[in-house]
């Protein structure tokens, strides 16, 4: 079967949902197909082998990761100007797993990690996806997008354009601030953050101009909105074990999720972390391990 830009009229969201369907039924279907594109980040979404060519030319033939491994490097260490989403986040995950060869893994996800999961458990119940998870722990993340108590510093940057800021130095000084000031609130009042945490944080964030591109990391807010039942719907009902570890002092993703989930899944083991907000393997190490291995086992 031959495909040329099948999807290239449609806005990013219905690309991404028609493009996934597509994938679906074309796997289920055992179909060859040969997907013309000019897009990089779709043919390695898509693609199990590409060819690439120059000037009507095919140049490099091989699995995605062999035929553009330097933008995979860029894209798990150096946040490259692009439209990030749920679903690119979950391509990565499923290319190092098929990098690493292994066929099933168990899951321990927190923050937008849980919605990156969400995505991987959904493609898995659609038979897509090309490993097993086993069992999982979910913890603190806004997995009910409609009860997360956004932070300031995050409605801001969603009110921005998706696109690169152009700031000067001055600039960056108030957004490290600004940075440190946001983070800061999610932890709890018991586990302040420490101002070496909070330089190591800044440091990463900063890395590679990554700062600059805080409007366009902040889209997957935008996806859980639009794509929740999808999601959650698959965090809640996909058939792997699943525990719940969370900080019940989280001001973003209220420990009210929490119960929400462990209502809804009947049966699901919760632990309580007292005292704990939004990020307990900094805030609680210990306690966040020994709850973790504990299920992960």
């Amino acid at each position: 079967m031959l495909r040329d830009e099948p999807f290239s009229g449609l806005d990013h969201r219905l690309r991404d949902e028609v493009r996934d369907h597509t994938l679906a039924i074309l796997k289920a279907e055992g179909a060859g197909v040969l997907l013309v594109t000019h897009e990089p980040d779709e043919a390695m979404r898509m693609a199990d082998r590409i060819a690439l060519m120059r000037r009507g030319q095919i140049v490099q033939v091989g699995a995605p990761e062999q035929v553009y491994p330097e933008r995979w490097q860029a894209v798990l260490s150096a946040n490259p100007d692009m439209r990030y989403s749920i679903r690119m986040q979950a391509d990565l995950v499923e290319a190092v797993v098929r990098h690493t060869g292994l066929d099933s893994v168990t899951m321990l996800t927190h923050d937008m990690g849980d919605t990156v999961g969400g995505e991987l458990l959904a493609r898995s119940l659609e038979g897509t996806l090309g490993f097993e998870i086993t069992r999982r722990v979910l913890t603190n993340g806004s997995i009910y997008i409609e009860m997360a108590q956004l932070t300031p510093g995050q409605q801001f940057l969603l009110s921005l354009p998706d696109e690169r800021l152009d700031v000067d130095d001055d600039a960056a000084e108030r957004a490290k601030d600004g940075f440190s000031a946001g983070l800061a609130s999610t932890f709890s009042p018991e586990h302040p953050a420490d101002q070496d945490e909070m330089d190591a944080q800044w440091e990463l964030v900063r890395a590679n101009g990554g700062y600059q591109l805080l409007p366009r990391t902040i889209r997957y807010i935008e996806d859980r909105r639009a794509e929740e039942r999808r999601f959650t719907g698959a965090i809640e009902t996909h058939p792997s074990p699943v525990a719940v570890v969370w900080g019940d002092r989280d001001p973003v993703a209220v420990y009210a999720m929490a119960e929400r989930f462990v209502a809804t899944r009947l049966g699901t083991p919760l632990v309580t972390l007292s005292g704990v907000g939004h990020y307990p393997m900094v805030e609680a190490p210990e306690r966040f391990a020994a709850a973790v291995l504990s299920h992960l086992g």
